[in-house]
């Protein structure tokens, strides 16, 4: 009897260690998250599950062009996976072309699917205050992003972590590229 209540014991803890070190490593350290629609074409696809790394960010600042995982203010549960565009402080502008102004300059990428054909509010200048980020999706014209009012300028403590690694479909399995 001593025997079998040490051994229940014994895998009592083990389960407990477990359970809290799962609950460590997706609260503070990564996350799965799944990709929905095609706002990411051709980079992510519909129904591509991602590892987000939540870690990083806390060392050092997103980047441009970084893929980051936000939520949506008006609905819970639902994750937004866009790319930065504009950086804190910057001013950020699309032109009747299609092109990205930033700081008044073309900003120079190939993330973007086609051109773009409507600016949405970016069609006048957006200065980012110091903790704010301009994001947008890489299909240009299929992508609810801060050109939108209900997603606007995303601002540091509202990003979850940076995309890091698509664990399905596995024939697409590996680190995501940013840049």
């Amino acid at each position: 009897m001593k025997k079998v209540m040490k051994e229940i014991l014994s895998t009592s803890v083990y389960i407990l260690f477990v359970l809290c070190a799962v609950y460590l490593i997706t609260h503070f350290v990564g996350q799965r998250t799944e990709v929905r629609g095609s706002s990411m074409e051709p980079k992510l696809s519909n129904a591509d599950n991602l590892i987000v790394d939540k870690i990083s960010y806390r060392f050092h600042d997103p980047e441009r062009f970084d893929i980051i995982v936000f939520p949506f203010r008006y609905e819970d549960n639902v994750f937004y996976i866009k790319r930065i565009i504009g950086l804190p402080g910057e001013t950020v502008r699309i032109d009747e072309e299609g092109n990205i102004l930033i700081n008044g300059e073309i900003l120079e990428e190939d993330y973007g699917k086609e051109v773009i054909q409507s600016p949405g509010v970016a069609y006048e200048e957006i200065r980012l205050a110091d903790n704010e980020y301009f994001v947008m999706g890489d299909n240009r014209n299929n992508s609810t992003d801060s050109r939108d009012p209900s997603v606007g300028n995303i601002t540091r403590e509202e990003i979850v972590g940076r995309a890091w690694l698509r664990i399905w479909p596995l024939d697409k399995f590996g680190l995501i590229k940013h840049r």
